[in-house]
């Protein structure tokens, strides 16, 4: 079976067919880096990385070029860093580390490019100019606007009606521009706000224009796919379009992908409800694994109502995995779960399979398609003691409980043990309750030994 895509421009699952199957290319849209990253930013994260990984598969690892940027030119980030009293480049590198560590805790791979919008500024004001010259765009009061009325296709992607597109843009509707929809490439800076030289005097580009041009310098003019959420079909990514392909005069993207809305509690998670989770909050509580899985529990293209009982129960799911692959070798990766993953990654479906294959005579099976996945990735020990990647512990944070580091637990078991052989039961027996007051079960074998393992 060959790769089928549900392609947000046609509205339609299509067979894939990539420009170049030696030079297949990604786009993903990253975050913009002003605070921590939320668990609804996380979901394209782990959704591109599985199609990533499975491009890699079909075509070879050396065949996929896949890019996620970084947008540390915003708004958002100016307003952050002057509360701060801090330069932009400070704060967004601060955040941009934290959120590459997080995406890693996820289990995501990094991305052959990683493209920040402040290493583009020639290649932004490049693409203004051919859009000046061509007249698709319009120089106004010290900004530079792109003219929707020059272009006849222009809401080919989202199909929104005018009215609903200006709702949508939120657009400020200002005298200098020729009609309300026209969104800005290039705006003036104040002399407190961050801002670089061009023709159209000091000042810095529109958030749009961004992704166009590092798509531009790094993929080429016309790419085979371009993912991210469903909030950015509009305006973000019908603006790309527009600027791109009247830059450039031919497709920009042959198949878009927009992954479903991550909800809390059944409501759409915003500041104004106080319902955000960051990913970096939910890694202090939960495995990355178990919030990996979570992601992928539902259809990519389908809302995912996320709770921490949703995550516990996807923790239990792995803690079962663990135990039915222990001292396993992985093997073929399934086929029906590749063939589940080429319908339009499948997932609920590749799961299932995983599933079937949950018993001993399947271990192999089941260790070799999670691990392709990004699951399954630690040894048994590591994932029972609570050791993340790197050999960093997982933290109990519940007030009351025993500080429960990998030391000072087999210290406690090693003195139980000591107690039990001296026939000193009252002593076992109460060790045994502080250990389970801090989430840690113990088992006992029958050769005098015990060991143990962190319940989350």
């Amino acid at each position: 079976m060959s790769l089928l895509i549900h392609n947000t421009l046609s509205r339609k699952k299509e067979r894939f067919e990539p420009i170049d199957p030696h030079n297949v290319r990604l786009y993903v849209c990253g975050p913009t880096v002003y605070d921590f990253a939320h668990i609804g930013n996380a979901r394209p994260v782990v959704v591109f990385d599985l199609l990533f990984r499975l491009l890699r598969r079909i075509y070879g690892p050396d065949h996929v070029t896949y890019a996620r940027n970084i947008t540390d030119i915003d708004d958002k980030i100016i307003r952050a860093a002057k509360k701060e009293g801090k330069d932009i480049s400070v704060l967004s590198k601060r955040y941009t580390d934290i959120y590459n560590q997080n995406v890693k805790d996820l289990g995501a791979l990094e991305p052959t490019i990683a493209p920040r919008a402040t290493d583009h500024l020639p290649a932004m004001i490049r693409m203004i100019e051919k859009l000046v010259n061509s007249g698709h765009a319009y120089a106004a009061e010290g900004h530079v606007l792109f003219d929707i009325g020059a272009m006849e296709s222009y809401g080919k992607l989202s199909r929104r009606n005018r009215e609903e597109m200006i709702d949508g843009a939120r657009v400020e509707v200002a005298p200098y521009k020729k009609d309300p929809a026209d969104f800005v490439l290039w705006k003036p800076s104040t002399d407190d706000q961050p801002s670089w030289d061009s023709p159209w005097g000091r000042g810095r580009p529109g958030w749009h224009l961004e992704c166009s041009c590092m798509i531009e310098e790094h993929l080429g003019t016309t790419i085979d796919i371009h993912g991210g959420g469903v909030d950015l079909v509009f305006p973000h990514h019908e603006n790309e379009i527009a600027q791109s392909e009247s830059a450039h005069g031919e497709p920009f993207v042959r198949y878009w992908m927009h992954n479903g809305y991550l909800n809390m509690a059944g409501q759409k998670m915003s500041k104004s409800l106080g319902n955000i989770e960051t990913i970096d909050g939910l890694l202090k509580k939960h495995r990355g694994e178990a919030l990996r899985l979570t992601l992928l529990s539902a259809h990519y293209r389908k809302p995912l109502d996320f709770s921490d009982e949703l995550v516990r129960q996807q923790k239990k799911r792995l803690d079962r995995w663990y135990r039915i692959t222990d001292g396993a070798e992985a093997c073929e990766v399934p086929q029906a779960l590749i063939a589940a993953l080429e319908d339009d990654l499948n997932t609920p479906r590749a799961l299932a399979v995983l599933e079937d294959l949950a018993t001993p005579e399947g271990a192999g099976e089941l260790k070799a398609g999670a691990q392709f996945m990004g699951l399954l990735m630690q040894t048994n020990e590591d994932w029972f003691k609570g050791r993340l990647k790197g050999g960093a512990t997982i933290k109990l944070e519940v007030t009351g409980k025993l500080s429960a580091t990998d030391e000072s637990i087999d210290a406690l078991v090693d003195e139980r043990i000591e107690a039990r052989a001296a026939k000193d039961f009252e002593r076992a027996d109460a060790i045994r309750k502080q250990l389970e007051g801090a989430g840690i079960e113990v088992e006992d074998h029958p050769d005098g030994t015990s060991s143990w393992r962190r319940r989350d």
